[in-house]
């Protein structure tokens, strides 16, 4: 791959999977992981505006992403990447931008309206506000403390599980980095932000003060559904964060209130009663085909990501730190979880 994000010619993508398509250079496809918050955005887009896209999953708790061949094929970023021709994009916003720039025509929706209008401006206010939220934090922080979420999805053991996998990281991110000297910057400051988010992510009063700061957030959230209202009193026509066409900045608040869902944060943040516009919000989401095909069932979405997983480390040789322990593990996983998620919803 060139400077540009381009790949040369005579350059070969290798990948994971043996049963992969051949590379095309008119084809769109993106590299993922199906519980990767930014790849969920990003796959949102994509099935909003209808386009075709091949997706290959990169497996983050098999650690595909820290693989020789992923971390050349995006310069040591995180997924998604995006490949369309011979141009590579490896960061979420510019592969908004990309899709919003280079897909546009009368079947295709457009999530970001015309720039120099009053709902551009909106859109992007939103965007930003709610990009700018700290989902890793939430994620980590509230599986290692689930002492401060209600009916979270994920099962009681993955707070140990997290807990052994994100210290043995930090040690295999060393070995991968010797015995892949050209690598040594992308695999050095991978490491640097893992044990960054180790320190902060599991301090409970640090995870206290973000989810304040959350909830001032979705209070502005909140307000401004209640304006769509009062502005759109008495038209019939679906109102959305910023008026009534479905845009960017709904897609992040969706995919924002999903997460949150996941995490076992909805009955203190919105279904106490106390934010009607954003349940409201919500339940419309869900309905769409794009958040459907995408995000599937609230109930479902931890044996989504376990099953593939556990399917796939028989057929490869895994990580030595994962090794059998991640697979019984898996495995395991999805039996409590599946037991679980039957008896809550049938007993």
């Amino acid at each position: 791959m060139d400077e540009d994000g381009k790949i040369a010619d005579d350059e070969e993508i290798q990948e994971h999977s043996t049963d992969s398509k051949p590379f095309s250079k008119d084809r769109l496809v993106l590299y993922h992981w199906t519980q990767s918050f930014s790849s969920q955005k990003v796959r949102l887009v994509i099935n909003e505006k209808g386009l075709l896209c091949e997706e290959r999953d990169v497996s983050l708790p098999m650690t595909e992403h820290k693989e020789p061949w992923f971390m050349r094929l995006n310069l040591g970023e995180e997924v998604p990447v995006l490949i369309h021709g011979d141009t590579i994009v490896s960061d979420y916003n510019q592969i908004i931008e990309y899709l919003e720039t280079n897909f546009v025509g009368e079947t295709v929706a457009p999530l970001v309206p015309e720039a120099g209008t009053p709902l551009h401006a909106r859109v992007q206010q939103y965007r930003e506000l709610l990009d700018g939220l700290p989902m890793d934090a939430y994620t980590h922080g509230c599986i290692l403390h689930p002492e401060l979420t209600a009916d979270s999805m994920i099962p009681k053991y993955a707070t140990a599980e997290i807990r052994r996998h994100l210290a043995n990281a930090a040690s295999e991110l060393m070995k991968l980095d010797h015995e892949e000297p050209q690598l040594t910057e992308p695999y050095l400051s991978k490491q640097k932000k893992l044990m960054a988010k180790i320190l902060d992510h599991d301090n409970v009063n640090y995870l206290k003060k973000i989810l304040g700061e959350l909830s001032m957030v979705l209070d502005q959230v909140e307000a401004e559904l209640e304006k769509r209202k009062l502005e759109y009193q008495g038209q019939k026509c679906e109102l959305w964060l910023c008026g009534p066409d479905f845009t960017l900045a709904d897609v992040c608040l969706g995919a924002t209130l999903h997460r949150l869902k996941f995490l076992g944060l909805s009955k203190k943040f919105w279904e106490d009663g106390n934010r009607p516009n954003l349940c409201s919000f919500f339940e419309r989401a869900q309905k769409r085909y794009a958040f459907r095909k995408v995000l599937g069932d609230i109930h479902t979405t931890l044996l989504s990501a376990v099953l593939p997983n556990a399917f796939r480390m028989v057929k490869k040789k895994p990580p030595s730190f994962f090794g059998a322990s991640f697979l019984m593990g898996s495995l395991g996983g999805m039996g409590y979880f599946a037991y679980w998620y039957l008896k809550k919803k049938y007993m």
